[in-house]
């Protein structure tokens, strides 16, 4: 690469937030410690960074400094020496407040024995996103209570969610009850399977830690999500071409009443300039059917490339993003930043009124086994999913064919952990 030795490369998750804030965060960094370096902070959708990151080995060839990585791809950085080791520079020169600023649901992800790969820099568990002014006034509860003989509630099961889901539903107001992010990228459905097979008191893995989709729980799961997707009097009609960013700027646009989604879109709908329903969100927990609520914790670490010409300066700009006013920063700018002294600071706070929520969501939050080959396993339930929803097949037979992809991967390469 042309001149590499004078830009410092980062790899972004393609949204607007993470990009203003990467680019402030730069720009303070650079005022302070004068590297000469220019920034190059280039923008991709989620699967085109997986693919530059690890696929085309970016992170271990000299493409990039630093990288957004996700928690699900923390495993595979570890086994391929994609990221350095942070544990001696965190030793040597702890970031502000290390370890203790931070809950230890940020932490452990990242940690593999003595070797560290990342510092926290974006979170936000799912949760249900809903309009307040919808939900509290009096003219939608009236008319509901009419309709359906009950009250309008913010919903606790799947089944009130699909129902108020009707009657929320407006095409010709540009209005819809509910959205899902369906776009194939091997994340959204993925999770959205999760949610509804632990809200069924499924599991993902047997106790030897094998993957088991062939379940009654993961059919009843799918059975209700293949009809709720291809409900178009409850589902916003373009939720098959959403990932979670789009699903979440159609919220913020006034177009969607309530969605599991992050907690970091409900937080943009208050933040950005955009965004047509500030002061009129709400966040809640996410709807179930066996009545115990559950959510997924799934977040962004900086990592530096082992790669990087700059590993010094990459150390620096990490600890620098992790401090409070740069964590603070990154939630200004519509992301959800990660210490603690950001979750009660006052004037988020006062932007984002249901801000403190974070920490009860975090302690009721699941997460996702740590495997090196977790990609191809949730491109395996990712195609599981599609299929149900998009085909009227059986879904026991989508079932036992995802069930003996699975198998045939796992039998190949048993020590996925």
């Amino acid at each position: 690469m042309a001149d590499r030795n004078q830009f410092f490369r980062i790899a972004v998750r393609r949204y607007g937030p993470f990009e203003s804030a990467i680019a402030k965060q730069w720009d303070a960094f650079e005022a302070q410690h004068n590297t000469g370096l220019k920034l190059q902070a280039v923008p991709f959708d989620l699967h085109p960074l997986y693919e530059s990151l690890f696929v085309h080995r970016g992170l271990t060839h000299s493409d990039w400094d630093v990288g957004f990585i996700n928690t699900d791809w923390l495993a595979e950085a570890e086994e391929s020496d994609a990221l350095m080791n942070l544990s001696p520079r965190i030793d040597a020169s702890p970031p502000e407040g290390y370890p203790g600023a931070w809950s230890e649901s940020l932490l452990r992800l990242q940690k593999f024995g003595n070797h560290i790969l990342g510092l926290p820099y974006h979170d936000g568990p799912e949760c249900l996103a809903y309009r307040k002014d919808l939900f509290d006034s009096p003219e939608e509860r009236s008319r509901f209570a009419a309709d359906f003989g009950e009250p309008l509630e913010i919903p606790r099961t799947w089944n009130q969610l699909q129902r108020i889901a009707h009657f929320f539903t407006r095409p010709e107001k540009g209005l819809y009850g509910t959205a899902f992010a369906a776009f194939p990228d091997g994340h959204n459905t993925v999770y959205d399977f999760c949610l509804q097979l632990w809200t069924r008191d499924g599991e993902l893995f047997d106790s030897s830690g094998r993957m088991l989709l062939d379940t009654p729980q993961a059919l009843e799961a799918l059975e209700y999500y293949r009809q709720l997707l291809n409900d178009t009097a409850a589902v916003h009609p373009a939720s098959r071409n959403f990932d979670s960013v789009k699903a979440g700027f159609a919220f913020a646009a006034g177009e969607i009443a309530m969605m599991v989604n992050w907690f970091s879109f409900a937080s943009m709908s208050e933040i950005i300039s955009e965004s047509k329903i500030k002061g009129r969100v709400g966040v809640a927990p996410i709807p179930s059917a066996s009545g115990q609520g559950v959510s997924l914790n799934v977040y962004w670490v900086l990592g530096i490339a082992s790669g990087s010409p700059h590993q010094d300066i990459a150390w620096k700009f990490l600890s620098h993003c992790a401090g409070v006013e740069m964590d603070k920063l990154m939630t200004l700018e519509g992301g959800i930043g990660c210490r603690k002294s950001t979750w009660s600071d006052a004037q988020i706070n006062a932007a984002i009124p249901f801000y403190h929520v974070l920490e009860v969501l975090h302690e009721g939050a699941r997460e996702l086994p740590r495997l090196r080959q977790w990609s191809k396993l949730a491109e395996i339930i990712d195609c599981m999913v599609l299929d149900v929803i998009d085909s009227q097949e059986s879904i026991a037979t989508i079932v036992r064919r995802a069930q003996a992809r699975a198998d045939d991967l796992q039998n190949a390469e048993p020590s996925l952990t």
